[in-house]
């Protein structure tokens, strides 16, 4: 089939190279524009731009798909498949009935649940043992359309959110090759999603990741690995020996009993260096102060001096900027 691929993310990268390296042929590449990044705000290509640029393939930047002039350079293409992943903008019915063969859509979650932007954070930040990736029909709903094909793998305790976006991105090949080959043959069934069971992940925002140590240590510890690398979950740690403040993005973490005897106010060190929360407490494995590069815990107190009683600021007083 002729192949037209619309995507932005680097997770779409690993599927873009298995359809390269089949019988399809990538009939056309659209991606978004490059996009202020960093802190200098320098425009930044996309992922699908850099490694069409790394393949010499030709891949177009397009502000709004949907736009006449966009729709009649897909049409150019002479596509017979749209193939869109983590792209960045809703596809219009007019560019979809462009394909014969319709338009279908990877997304990193087992639909009905978690639809939206940002499925792989949200199933770290509430617990699941499970998600997968799901192939789709685009619908003029947000992640509705018809269920072509399902995959499904464990979420891992050491598990964040790049190394489970890497593995679904890997799982996501094979299944949708064999869906190219079942849409090709005329074998695929269409199982439409049960509404009663839709869950949203709407897109993350930096306020996302600020931690709020009043929750169970369970709750901040998934939050964290759903973080990283972006927004990370934030705090800011203050020396009560100094008064010195530092923000800090805390990488890894795990949970750990807490005697409810020996209870301190949330987001206290303890005896024994981990953090207290609503309910147990977390112990920092690894963590990374504004302006430092990730280091070892025991690094960070070692070089600050860090004793029972210091504290990482309640998340209130971090939006209220107590400390800059």
């Amino acid at each position: 089939m002729r192949i037209v691929f619309f995507g932005s993310s680097e997770f779409g990268l690993p599927c873009l190279e298995a359809v390269l390296q089949s019988r399809h042929t990538l009939a056309g590449i659209f991606t978004q524009p490059a996009r202020p990044a960093g802190r200098h705000r320098q425009p930044r290509p996309t992922p699908v731009r850099l490694w069409c640029e790394q393949k010499g393939l030709d891949c177009r930047e397009s502000e709004n798909i949907n736009h006449p002039e966009w729709a009649e350079k897909v049409a150019a293409c002479k596509g017979e498949l749209l193939l869109v992943i983590a792209f960045g903008q809703k596809i219009s019915r007019p560019v979809i009935n462009l394909f014969p063969y319709g338009a279908i859509n990877v997304h990193a979650s087992l639909l009905p649940k978690y639809r939206g932007a940002a499925p792989i954070h949200w199933a770290l930040m509430n617990g699941e043992t499970e998600t997968g990736i799901s192939i789709i029909t685009l619908a003029d709903r947000m992640d509705a359309g018809d269920i072509l094909a399902q995959a499904s793998l464990a979420i891992e305790p050491e598990d964040n959110a790049q190394t489970l976006h890497d593995r679904l991105a890997a799982l996501a090949v094979p299944v949708l090759m064999q869906t190219l080959d079942n849409i090709e043959a005329g074998r695929v069934v269409l199982i439409p999603q049960d509404e009663s069971a839709v869950t949203y992940a709407p897109k993350l925002k930096k306020e996302h990741g600020f931690i709020d140590w009043s929750r169970p240590a369970s709750a901040v510890v998934n939050q964290i690995r759903a973080l990283w690398p972006w927004p990370g979950a934030q705090a800011v740690y203050v020396s009560g020996k100094t008064g010195r403040s530092w923000r800090v993005i805390i990488q890894k973490a795990r949970a750990v009993p807490a005697s409810n005897s020996t209870y301190q106010p949330c987001g206290m060190l303890n005896d024994n260096l981990d953090v207290w929360c609503g309910q147990d407490a977390v112990r920092i494995e690894w963590i990374k102060p504004a302006g430092s590069d990730l280091m070892p815990f025991s690094a960070f107190v070692n070089g600050r001096a860090c004793q029972p009683g210091d504290l990482f600021l309640p998340l209130e007083k971090v939006l209220k900027g107590v400390l800059e």
